[in-house]
């Protein structure tokens, strides 16, 4: 049930984080904040496909 989505940096749009959800509790897209290295600070990470 649980699938593997991979979060993406809204300032850099590097791919920098994998992690599991289950898609039918959560049908939105994951938002968190998250450490970008390449940004160099917390920035927003999207779920992507």
């Amino acid at each position: 049930m649980r699938d593997i989505i991979i979060l993406t940096c809204q300032k850099c749009k590097n791919r920098n984080y994998t992690t599991k959800k289950n898609k039918k509790t959560t049908t939105q897209k994951i938002q968190r904040k998250k450490y970008c290295k390449f940004c160099r600070k917390h920035t927003e990470h999207k779920e992507t496909k």
